[in-house]
């Protein structure tokens, strides 16, 4: 799996902190040029600095972010040691497929992250008592046609009923493509960033495949 790393400046090797953005479906492939055409790593190769260490994998044509968990797992096992990012400071965002990924990652592997951040995406409400930890907050386009808010939102209420730290953002006039206004929200960076990852638990240091079956 190819990925695009971005490494800005200004921080110490030992305390960056690490963003991991899911692309949606359309991103697929083999060609990382791809990446570039939206979102997080639009802005970036734009010029636009973000105060992360970011990395952006991408899916196989044909795949969708579902099938690769323990790849994904594996990647970050990798690269956060050898970017040194600080592991209390690794958050997790996605748009569309990608929004789905993440609220899919988190739930397999929550005690990797800090926050979570997905957008225009959704999961199974089942999840929620593992991301009963994780701030998260969700962002959709009320007018999507594509991944309806109702998606968002199921996730969101269910997280409520645990007792989560959750919020939730819809944009009353935007379809699918919420997350260019999600991404220019200036709060959205500075709410990661005062988040550190909370102490796992015994519990939640299982690796994900050992509890990929209980994730129906």
């Amino acid at each position: 799996m190819g990925y695009l790393i971005h490494e800005p400046p200004g921080f110490a090797l030992d305390r960056r902190p690490g963003l991991l953005f899911l692309h949606g479906s359309a991103e697929r492939g083999n060609d990382l040029r791809l990446l570039t055409n939206t979102a997080i790593p639009a802005l970036l190769e734009g010029g636009r600095n973000l105060p992360f260490v970011t990395l952006s994998p991408q899916c196989p044509a044909g795949s969708s972010w579902s099938e690769l968990m323990g790849a994904l797992e594996d990647l970050l096992d990798q690269v956060v040691p050898a970017a040194t990012i600080h592991p209390d400071h690794l958050y997790l965002t996605g748009i569309s497929m990608g929004g789905y990924g993440a609220w899919q990652l988190a739930a397999e592997a929550p005690q990797r992250f800090a926050a979570l951040a997905p957008i225009c995406g959704g999961g199974q409400p089942a999840w929620a008592e593992r991301l009963r930890s994780l701030p998260t907050w969700a962002f959709h386009g009320a007018q999507d046609a594509v991944v309806p808010a109702s998606e968002s939102r199921r996730m969101v209420d269910a997280l409520k009923e645990v007792g989560a730290p959750v919020r939730l953002t819809v944009y009353d006039d935007l379809g699918h493509d919420c997350w260019t206004r999600a991404y220019d929200e200036p709060e959205l960076y500075s709410w990661m960033l005062g988040i550190k990852r909370a102490e796992a638990t015994d519990s939640q240091q299982v690796r994900s495949a050992r509890v990929r079956d209980t994730l129906a």
